[in-house]
């Protein structure tokens, strides 16, 4: 049977007190080698980008259910005549990785959004379509490296602008810690008045 090589990855969502802060690397590895160094890991999934979702698995996989998905939440609004929700997202996620347990995506994700009034949401999925909601997610390597570290200085009360150094610290946590992942940090905030993103080196990380 053929080795199937999982690129390493750490993505991270976490719910702030105005919205939420998603966080990936860029880095891409085949066994002990690294093939890309500007990956992107974290996909909007809505048109409007208050639904997102930050990847650990096959690269292939998780592109593939990027564009999936969005298809499917571009049908839901059509359909429905409204916008879907960050809960209707997640569990569409879900169900389909579900539908496919027998030929899986090998993939760990976390979705992560605002609602039109201003409430977010994290959910945390494994390839066969469980789905658990929580104050953060991760996915990947480098979560055993982190979670200690998010577990202590995570508050409910945290503002995006917050979160947003918090999840530079952690992810430059993980990157000094695990050769499987690094290169760059991806790092998107998401609230009732929009979404960006920004691309860090480690160097910009900070301490």
């Amino acid at each position: 049977m053929a080795q199937i090589w999982i690129p390493g990855a750490f993505g991270v969502a976490i719910r702030c007190k105005d919205g939420v802060v998603l966080g990936n690397d860029t880095r891409s590895t085949y066994g002990y080698t690294v093939n890309n160094k500007n990956v992107a890991k974290i996909f909007p999934l809505t048109k409007d980008g208050r639904v997102a979702m930050t990847c650990y698995g096959l690269i292939g996989d998780f592109q593939a259910l990027a564009r999936i998905m969005q298809a499917q939440a571009n049908i839901y609004e059509m359909r429905e005549g409204f916008k879907i929700s960050v809960q209707a997202m997640g569990k569409m996620v879900a169900n389909y990785l579900y539908q496919r347990k027998m030929a899986p995506l090998y993939v760990m994700i976390v979705i992560a959004g605002v609602e039109e009034n201003g409430d977010g949401h994290v959910y945390t999925l494994d390839a066969g379509g469980s789905l658990t909601e929580d104050d953060y997610g991760m996915a990947g390597d480098s979560m055993y490296f982190a979670s200690g570290m998010l577990e202590a200085e995570y508050k409910p009360t945290l503002t995006v602008k917050k979160g947003v150094e918090l999840m530079k610290k952690l992810l430059k946590n993980g990157m000094t810690r695990d050769a499987m992942v690094g290169s760059g940090m991806d790092v998107m905030t998401i609230t009732k008045d929009g979404t960006s993103s920004e691309r860090f080196s480690l160097d910009e990380l900070g301490e």
